[in-house]
């Protein structure tokens, strides 16, 4: 987008979001569209440089596949993955983003194959200062991998763009601001009154299916599950279709990474907690577990579905609308999801396992919820002329 920021005055400053330790949040509009700006550090001057451009005249001997090289035992150390067993299976089993150098490689040859020039140095310069920022490297990766991650449109210099998205509050009652979204089937009902909260039910109960979407393919879609370390309302945001999305993914590490993460020393269990990520502590050793205990789905029960789908004294004494079984139901199994240690069922030690039955009970219940609100909506139902039409869900 260098271009288009200092050239065609095609980028607009809007405002900050966020300044702090260097790192910058930027709200822009990009050829009329708005974006996201982000960068790690405050200048491209404190980025360390790329090695090779001290001991080179020029960049001009550089060809796309030396870039790809490089690029790629970057993208390996920053992610975690440079493990001498990576390529035991030739080429990183499930795709990039936890493969070995073959599938890196080819993530990042793809768009430069064609291309007949070398890389000059100014460009070199600025894909160094991208791959030290270990957001954008995780981003750049999945890119054509996961729909659950932001898309990266542009870069120029140590700033990069992501699409624009609405973050999630904890304050908002829907956590997501539901307004703008386009879902297929619920265009048509433009009326208001019950039917039309109806409507903003059966969606938090489509982006409570796009979590339980987005855990499962993290858990089992990729060479090593992806671990969240940081699960608020703050770092996923919602898109048209009700597509959960991950936006702030600096706390997002494979598994590999995670477990060095957490194999530190410990005298208790508090000692090996990592933010949202945690593990046991060895009395014996003082050696803290390198396998994780909780999981992205126990986390993202906690703190996105309770308060979603617990039940309250507000609720219980306000009158309101007697609840579905199956309201009850996932009351139950989200208390129960947040509470269990659901990496103790997994036989294997890695966290795959553990955790199916109570996803699958999840889904199944969201799925018969979803359902439910249709068929109301469609016929009417029993909400119809309720001032209010839902009891513990929004609270």
């Amino acid at each position: 987008m260098c271009e288009d920021l200092c050239v065609l005055g095609l980028v607009e400053y809007k405002r900050c979001l966020y300044y702090e330790n260097g790192k910058k949040v930027i709200e822009a509009r990009w050829r009329g569209n708005p974006v996201i700006l982000k960068s790690k550090l405050e200048n491209f001057s404190s980025y360390e440089p790329l090695g090779i451009l001290d001991y080179q005249d020029t960049a001009e001997e550089l060809s796309p596949l030396d870039v790809v090289f490089y690029a790629t035992l970057e993208v390996r150390n920053s992610l975690g993955l440079a493990g001498e067993d990576e390529d035991e299976d030739g080429g990183g089993g499930g795709g990039g983003g936890g493969g070995g150098n073959g599938s890196l490689a080819r993530l990042w040859g793809k768009k430069l194959k064609s291309r007949d020039k070398s890389i000059s140095r100014a460009e070199l310069a600025s894909l160094w200062s991208l791959l030290q920022q270990e957001e954008y490297t995780f981003l750049r990766v999945l890119q054509d991998l996961s729909s659950h991650v932001a898309r990266v449109l542009g870069s120029c210099g140590h700033f990069y763009a992501v699409e624009y998205l609405s973050a999630g509050h904890a304050w908002d009652q829907n956590i997501f601001s539901l307004d703008d979204v386009s879902v297929p089937g619920l265009q048509d009902q433009n009326q208001a009154g019950a039917r039309g909260r109806w409507t903003s039910r059966e969606m938090v109960h489509r982006i409570a299916l796009s979590f339980l979407d987005m855990v499962w393919h993290f858990d089992n879609d990729f060479t090593h599950k992806l671990h969240l370390c940081d699960i608020k309302p703050e770092n996923f945001a919602i898109r048209k279709d009700l597509t959960v999305v991950a936006i702030d993914v600096d706390m997002a590490f494979f598994e590999p990474k995670m477990r060095d993460i957490l194999d530190q020393n410990c005298s208790s269990d508090d000692d090996c907690n990592f933010f949202d990520c945690s593990s046991r502590c060895d009395p014996m050793k003082r050696r803290c577990s390198p396998t994780r205990r909780n999981t992205n789905l126990q986390v993202i029960c906690e703190k996105i579905f309770r308060p979603w789908f617990s039940p309250t004294l507000l609720g219980a004494k306000a009158g309101l609308p007697l609840q579905s079984s199956y309201q009850v139901e996932l009351q139950r199994a989200v208390q129960e999801c947040s509470e269990t240690d659901q990496s103790e069922e997994d036989e294997d030690g890695g966290g795959r396992g553990g955790g199916r039955d109570v996803h699958q009970r999840l889904f199944s219940i969201l799925n018969r919820l979803v359902q439910e609100g249709r068929a109301s909506a469609e016929g009417g139902g029993a909400w119809e002329g309720k001032d209010h039409v839902h009891t513990a869900l929004n609270f």
